[in-house]
């Protein structure tokens, strides 16, 4: 579970990405083509009845896809949503070893090159007769809560297209986005965290893990983007760690906590009957 992000090491190796992003695009892409790429590997679940329903959208952390996202995605129908899960890495072929050793360090699939797969999510939600594309909410952990943010905070036009890599982005790619769960997000170097403004106002809360030992001190940047986009609240998780709905971790620094894990799922529940 991510980003698994060791401040040292992504000083160094993020820093230097950042400065070299603009020079190294990744390869273009249409907006369908990463649409094709993604859409085989979703897990999509959704109550009964042909619908709309409002779409939930969930994006993992650098770790990969975890077995407690399972137990979200059904919070999520139960709460009458059509959930899309996207695993980022199986297109790609990326390994949990190799995420673990490259996306977990900054040093591949930065959360704004990332943005584009939730672009590419919106952009099949649409295309679905059982979801109501006016109604989408997303929700990242970590390195994926790192990527709703970059994708709202990047500029529409050339840097969209340089940051992602699709050539055909509609003017909003994230239109119909209503509503974000930020949770224990990576806000360090390498993130637009704090220092743009928001192109869309969804209603916004990002969780904080007070004993985040993984991502580190996240509440000053959450505060200065929250200055900048008042539609993001901010809520204080006491007593719980990075990855808190993680029954199966390995790393010390990571503990389960059932209560915790209950509290998100129903800050989940209100914010899809909000939508």
């Amino acid at each position: 579970m991510g980003p698994c992000l060791r401040r040292r090491s992504l000083g160094v190796i993020a820093l230097i990405l950042a400065l070299m992003g603009a020079s190294m695009p990744a390869a273009a892409e249409t907006l369908q083509d990463r649409v094709e790429l993604l859409a085989p590997h979703f897990s999509v679940t959704r109550p009964q009845g042909d619908g709309p329903f409002p779409v939930l959208i969930m994006l993992h952390g650098c770790g990969g896809p975890r077995p407690f996202t399972d137990h979200t995605a059904e919070a999520g129908v139960r709460a009458g949503a059509g959930v899309i899960n996207v695993d980022s890495y199986r297109p790609r072929r990326i390994s949990r070893v190799s995420a673990l050793a490259t996306v977990c360090t900054g040093a591949r699939l930065q959360g704004r090159e990332r943005a584009g797969d939730l672009y590419a999510a919106m952009a099949w939600a649409r295309q679905q007769s059982w979801a109501d594309g006016s109604r989408v909410a997303a929700i990242g952990w970590s390195h994926g809560a790192w990527t709703i943010m970059d994708a709202l905070a990047l500029r529409a036009g050339a840097e969209m297209r340089r940051a992602t890599g699709l050539e055909d982005l509609p003017d909003e790619p994230l239109a119909g986005l209503s509503a974000a769960l930020i949770v224990y997000p990576y806000t360090g170097i390498g993130s637009f965290a704090g220092r743009r403004d928001w192109r869309l106002a969804p209603r916004s809360t990002a969780i904080i893990a007070q004993h985040d030992y993984i991502v580190g001190q996240t509440r000053g940047a959450l505060e200065r983007q929250r200055q900048r986009s008042p539609s993001l609240d901010l809520v204080l998780f006491e007593g719980a760690t990075h990855a808190f709905e993680d029954s199966q971790a390995s790393d010390p620094r990571v503990r389960y906590s059932p209560a915790a894990t209950a509290r998100e799922h129903g800050m989940i529940r209100e914010m899809i009957a909000g939508m």
